[in-house]
């Protein structure tokens, strides 16, 4: 598997990046087997391809922060990002994984493995809800999923030293839960996972078996997301 430890300058760049990797991938001219770790440099909101901004988002609170409101390609729930938290990517080919292709199958094989990482640095990881992983019962990674015809892009948060108050400042209550959060706040049930995360780079690097370099990436194709989506009003508050 390709290893891409590369965070670009703003929010709207690394999200355009995972989608220009898949969009390569499923066109026959990109990688196919691809892990990417990323850290945003500044904070941000990210809401998932399906939720709705005026119910999921504190909008006053964000622009009075200069945070900026973003949507990823993907599903799940609306999260908020930035220093601190480990940003992660998986892409794979339904080729070798035919069963990748169903969702439920999909979010047990990478959040197994994933899960196979962290356990290596912090004991009692287990998966949560959907799509999340938690420690002693308090979330500390949230993952989503996008499907083409050929691949599948998987990727996920990880918390390990996040300002964990700032999801509150910018978050309202989300519309849905798992059953696990049991109507907990945002306080109350999201926490950092104790770990370094230059240990949490290597072992998801192992876990995954990346370590060939992905030298040339999708510059062009990163850009014109940007241009075309990630930067314009209408796709982020589209709901």
């Amino acid at each position: 598997m390709k290893l891409l430890d590369l965070t670009l300058p703003t929010p709207a760049e690394n999200l355009a990046l995972d989608e220009a990797l898949l969009e390569e991938a499923d066109a026959g001219t990109g990688p196919e087997r691809v892990l990417r770790l990323w850290e945003s440099p500044e904070m941000a909101v990210i809401l998932g391809r399906s939720c709705r901004f005026r119910d999921e988002v504190h909008g006053d609170a964000c622009s009075a922060a200069g945070v900026p409101v973003l949507r990823r390609p993907s599903g799940g729930g609306t999260v908020v990002i930035g220093p601190g938290c480990l940003m992660y990517t998986v892409l794979l080919p339904y080729a070798e994984h035919p069963r990748l292709a169903m969702i439920e199958v999909a979010h047990e094989f990478v959040l197994s493995r994933v899960r196979s990482a962290v356990t290596k640095l912090a004991a009692d990881v287990a998966i949560r809800g959907t799509s999340d992983l938690a420690l002693a019962d308090r979330k500390f990674s949230g993952n989503s999923l996008r499907c083409k015809r050929a691949h599948l892009l998987y990727h996920g948060t990880l918390m390990y030293d996040f300002p964990l108050e700032a999801v509150a400042r910018w978050l309202a209550p989300p519309p849905r839960e798992p059953e696990y959060r049991a109507g907990r706040s945002h306080g109350d049930f999201i926490r950092n996972l104790p770990v370094d995360p230059v240990r949490l780079r290597a072992a998801l690097a192992d876990a995954w078996e990346a370590r060939e370099p992905l030298e040339a990436w999708p510059r062009e194709l990163t850009q014109r997301l940007v241009a075309d989506r990630y930067t314009r009003e209408e796709w982020t508050k589209r709901l």
